[in-house]
């Protein structure tokens, strides 16, 4: 039997919504926390979950 776990989010701590086994790969996954109402673009293999952080965006001059 594969070991699988709750995915946490990054931001609060709470249990989401999902689960993910050991064999599970993840890359640029959008995690939506029902708690905290935020979404974290995340990369998931062997259990370890990794934050995507996003660049932020400059305005554009004219």
């Amino acid at each position: 039997m594969k070991q699988t776990e709750w995915v946490l989010c990054p931001v609060c701590g709470s249990k989401t919504r999902n689960r993910i086994r050991e064999d599970t790969v993840l890359m640029n996954f959008p995690l939506y926390c029902p708690k905290c109402k935020q979404e974290t673009l995340i990369e998931v293999k062997d259990l370890r979950l990794t934050v995507i952080k996003e660049p932020d965006t400059q305005p554009q001059s004219r």
